[in-house]
């Protein structure tokens, strides 16, 4: 098994290598890729010295799966030449997820579509993985109506630039700004680009890949704010249903689910912090209680390492899914 991973040397990248190392990935060869000024450079894997190759390199290399982690043009542009070799890529970028075409995968939700002839696989954005996957067993037993969801995201989010930002701030160090405004004691309520609706193109990610992943008949409405934590993504969900529901229910729906860890627990302070998430592939809920304003909604915390499960680990876990069932 040949895996390549697309965008190695970046934040996500370096992650992704370390979940395929801790989940024990059949690869008999890594192949490190990145731009051209990082060919040559070695990364270590397990104890194996691996060499950076460059995109056009691995592509003749036919690497069995590809998982690509290196911004939407580079996934545009290469993933089908990839695919065109035989290699399955796995794209974390935002480039194919609203394709009809391609499958955008949360393999608790809908892994079992895959099929062998799916050459380029899509990975959702990093806060719709622990919304949908928080919604999962909910949906199944109540029918979610609708979401408001307000996002409390990681600067790891917008990547390496970001966290030197802060880390300059913190130090009264000027630097590079990957932000308009300063990052640390403060909050930006700004991720990613604005489009013409007065949105952002974040807040419209979880909007249509919920639909496209979940249901189409669910409403999403969203306001995503950037702030100076280096952990994990929150959310704060207020959720519809068509049906009523019974608290302790929730809960217990909400344990049994895969990939998901109830933490709520008032009476000991116990709930989902970035700082307990980081570093961890499930998804953590708490805060669970009832709208009362509200017939049918409920309110509740989500918390994980968007690193994690919102990227490098939902990637390996849909690797996986192919190996298992033999898709490669």
């Amino acid at each position: 098994m040949r895996v390549a991973v697309v965008g190695a040397t970046g934040m996500v990248g370096t992650v992704m290598m370390d979940v395929l190392r801790e989940e024990n990935f059949p690869i008999t060869e890594l192949i490190p890729v990145a731009s051209e000024k990082s060919v040559g450079k070695t990364i270590d894997f397990g104890g194996l010295t691996c060499t950076v190759v460059g995109l056009q390199t691995a592509v003749d290399m036919q690497p069995d799966i590809a998982i690509f982690s290196a911004g939407g043009e580079t996934s545009l542009e290469w993933a089908p030449k990839f695919a065109a070799a035989g290699t399955t890529v796995i794209d974390n970028s935002s480039a194919w997820r609203m394709d009809p075409n391609v499958k955008l995968v949360v393999p608790e939700i809908n892994g079992s579509l895959l099929e062998k002839t799916d050459k380029i696989i899509a990975n959702p954005n990093c806060s719709t993985i622990q919304l949908v996957l928080a919604l999962l067993p909910l949906h199944k037993k109540y029918s979610v109506k609708r979401v408001i969801v307000s996002t409390y995201q990681s600067i790891t989010g917008t990547g390496v630039k970001a966290v030197q930002q802060m880390e300059n701030e913190r130090g009264n160090v000027t630097g590079e700004m990957a932000y308009a405004y300063p990052i640390d004691k403060n909050c930006i309520p700004h991720c990613d680009s604005f489009l013409d609706n007065g949105y952002t193109k974040e807040e419209m990610k979880l909007t249509n890949e919920t639909k496209k992943i979940l249901d189409p008949n669910i409403h999403v409405t969203a306001t995503a704010v950037r702030v100076p934590v280096v952990g994990g993504h929150s959310e704060a969900l207020n959720v519809e249903f068509e049906n009523d529901f019974d608290l302790q229910e929730v809960r217990q729906l909400l344990h049994n689910q895969a990939g998901i860890t109830l933490k709520d627990d008032p009476t000991t302070n116990s709930y989902p912090m970035p700082k307990y998430a980081e570093g961890k592939n499930d998804v953590f809920v708490g805060r669970i209680r009832r709208d009362e304003s509200q017939a049918n909604t409920l309110n509740m915390w989500v918390v994980a390492d968007n690193l994690r499960k919102g990227a490098a680990t939902n990637a390996v876990q849909i690797a996986k899914l192919l190996v298992a069932n033999n898709l490669v």
